[in-house]
């Protein structure tokens, strides 16, 4: 996992019987090169420093440091960088960071608070910080800060449209409510998109969608006791008959005490982005479809495009861009305001859980939780929370090949084994720059994260502790949007 692994007390006999500290040393600013070089390698030497899976800014190293008093500074691309978040001095060599590595029954010595420069902390100071980073300041905002960054935001989606969301060439996937659903599930599979509208030919007009929220509850449904669909009849259950099963199964019901399937939700092309992002966050759906006619009565409507979070916070990214002074929450490491989910802090309470997974457990309990939580996807941890990998809700579509949902019992599979079932697959929805697993750290900016989420197929990022990787929180693009527009 890390690049390399120094031993400070190396030719060093006198320090040969200390004992050593593994330290771990962090550049989270980017870059293409990234060496470390301190007091502890006789500045002779450059350690090279590892990026960080699914963080490509974020580059580590462990060193194994004697007690005592260390200097060191960062090599990226050539120049000599110190960090600014961390302690430093100013010296005839520069500016470079301090580390205090504590041994029995000692105390830092060996330097004054004179020689702390820019730093303007004590020595008491610098051994807090160095020990215990949750101790570090953090910046806060001020309400009128926010207030303002909200009221730019609200006014750029409030003149913009869905139009300005469509690509300048592309496909949309529309299927026709008559098709198996074991066939339109092949078909999203192969075509690597999560969802696709629906298309009543009788009525002349779109009326839903299928996603992976539905294959999931198909799926369940197979594996209950007295289920009235059988593996046999998913060959030839249309997606019309699914729709008014699902409505009978969520008793969803008109008038007349029948049973009718969920109202599409739609925007047009002319609708104001801020519409968009509250229509998709109100009706909990990862995308809604963008439809034109140019009939009064909405008779042979088009179908242009599916409009999503991403393609808003693309826009929102692309405009302030240049002006990033114009909202100062932009500039907020995510640790300082109230965005996604964390796991709690020894003492804190937690009104939102976050959901996790082991390798080994069932798919049925995978597929359970994500329909009770309500969450698009669960970070999958090993016993000692550091992440492995993610299960999200598009990954069951990797179940339509070779049949395989015919041929597994929920409870027999395990999540790792359905993780490795989709490796071979066609590059599904999710997977961006080849990883599928996209992280960030408690310290990164608002703008980094926003950056991130706005790729397309990105629809969440793990907050991860640097180095060990493990799991201190999630944010969704739906977390991001519940805070800039302030719901």
């Amino acid at each position: 996992m890390f690049g390399s692994t120094l031993d400070s007390s190396r030719g060093n006999s006198a320090a040969s019987g200390q004992l050593l500290t593994p330290t771990r040393f962090v550049w989270p600013y980017g870059g293409r090169r990234v060496f470390l070089s301190g007091s502890f390698t006789r500045w002779t030497e450059h350690v090279p420093l590892s990026p960080l899976e699914g963080c490509p800014t974020v580059f580590q190293v462990i060193c194994n440091l004697t007690p005592g008093y260390h200097q060191y500074k960062f090599f990226v691309d050539g120049e000599w960088r110190h960090d600014e978040h961390q302690p430093f001095v100013s010296g005839n060599g520069g500016v470079v960071n301090t580390i205090f590595i504590t041994g029995p029954d000692m105390v830092p010595t060996g330097f004054s608070p004179e020689t702390l420069g820019r730093s303007n902390m004590d020595v008491d100071d610098v051994f807090v910080r160095t020990a215990d980073s949750s101790q570090e300041t953090i910046p806060r905002m001020s309400g009128a800060d926010l207030e303002v960054s909200r009221h730019r935001i609200s006014v750029l989606l409030s003149t913009r449209t869905a139009y300005e969301l469509l690509p300048e060439s592309g496909k949309v996937i529309a299927l026709d409510v008559n098709l198996p659903v074991k066939q339109a599930f092949h078909i999203l599979y192969e075509q690597g998109i999560p969802l696709a509208p629906l298309w009543d030919f009788g009525k002349g007009q779109f009326v839903g969608v299928l996603g992976p929220l539905d294959f999931i509850l198909i799926l369940r449904e197979l594996g209950t006791h007295g289920s009235n669909l059988t593996e046999e009849e998913l060959e030839t259950h249309t997606i019309a008959a699914w729709k008014e099963g699902k409505a009978h199964i969520s008793r969803q019901y008109d008038g007349s005490g029948r049973p009718y399937p969920r109202p599409l939700v739609q925007v047009g092309p002319y609708d104001n982005l801020k519409d968009v992002a509250l229509k998709i966050l109100q009706n909990k759906v990862a995308a809604v479809p963008v439809i034109y006619s140019s009939l009064q009565d909405g008779s042979y409507p088009q179908l242009l495009h599916l409009a999503s979070l991403s393609g808003i916070l693309k826009c929102i990214c692309r405009y302030f861009r240049h002006s990033s002074s114009s909202l100062p929450i932009l500039q907020q490491p995510i640790c300082s305001i109230p965005l996604g989910t964390w796991v709690p802090r020894i003492g804190e309470s937690s009104s939102k859980p976050l959901a996790t997974l082991r390798p080994h457990a069932s798919l049925g309990s995978a597929l359970s939780l994500l329909v009770q939580a309500e969450v698009s996807s669960i970070p999958v941890v090993d016993d000692n929370d550091s992440l492995i990998d993610i299960y999200s809700r598009s990954d069951i579509t990797a179940l339509a090949k070779d049949k395989a949902y015919a041929q597994i019992h929920l409870d027999d599979m395990t999540v790792h084994q359905a993780l490795q079932l989709g490796q071979d697959a066609s590059p599904p929805y999710g997977i961006f720059n080849g990883q599928r697993c996209h992280m960030c750290l408690r310290s990164d900016s608002l703008v980094k994260v926003m950056e991130r989420l706005a790729n397309p197929g990105v629809r969440r990022l793990v907050i991860v502790e640097a180095g060990s990787k493990r799991v201190e929180g999630i944010i969704s693009l739906s977390d991001v949007f519940q805070f800039l527009l302030g719901l």
